[in-house]
């Protein structure tokens, strides 16, 4: 089969509006997992079973159910319900929401892992519950689950292609399209390939990188 030039400047266009979509996706996605996931982890930690046992059933319910279930119930549900989103706003909210309860336990490992003297010191110290945590275990909690959040973000990357079923086309959906009116679908495909390529590649080395840094 004949590599088609032709059809890459064609397709390129589309395929720019597809990587800014993708981008958006991924950057405010990421957002919104590491700051819910956040809230979860602390929530899932409460004296307070009436906060805890909902917080735990939320987060298992959106772990176990696929991400496109999700996404067709945040596009075509919540509008019964007076609550209307644009195809790429639903998209950002559902990956975030979906990973947000994978991040949930990356900080909670996080938050375990830290030494168990730090809480006595706090308790000794009589430190604020709101300082202890801010000032003491997240700082610690963190910096150990960096690498680990990374992975998440490309994890995301590589799921971001399922918001084109509720219209918001990313750099797969672009390379769909373009394929369907063309009917030329190796140059397009085999272009979005390389950029996840050229997109998770460095971030997975970054994310190696970090890794390495931070266990010092």
């Amino acid at each position: 089969m004949k590599w088609d030039w032709s059809a890459v400047g064609d397709f390129m266009p589309r395929f720019w509006d597809g990587v800014l979509v993708t981008l958006q996706a991924l950057v405010l996605g990421s957002l919104i997992a590491f700051a819910l996931g956040l809230v979860w982890a602390m929530a899932q930690r409460s004296p307070l079973k009436a906060v805890r046992w909902p917080v735990m059933v939320v987060t298992e319910f959106i772990r176990n159910t696929p991400l496109l279930v999700q996404l067709f119930f945040l596009f075509y549900v919540l509008p019964e319900w007076g609550l209307t989103l644009s195809a790429l706003t639903t998209g950002i909210v559902g990956l975030g929401l979906h990973y947000s309860t994978y991040t949930a336990e990356v900080y909670r490992a996080g938050i375990d892992g830290v030494p168990v003297g730090q809480w006595e010191a706090c308790t000794a110290l009589s430190m604020p519950r709101g300082r202890t945590w801010s000032a003491v275990i997240l700082p610690q909690a963190i910096r150990r689950v960096v690498p680990a959040l990374g992975n998440y973000v490309i994890a995301m990357l590589k799921d971001s292609p399922m918001i084109a079923v509720i219209g918001a086309l990313e750099m797969l959906g672009q390379a769909r399209q373009f394929t369907s009116i063309t009917f030329l679908p190796t140059e397009p495909i085999t272009v979005v390939g390389i950029a996840f390529i050229v997109i998770a590649y460095p971030a997975s080395l970054l994310t190696r990188a970090l890794e390495r840094r931070l266990v010092r």
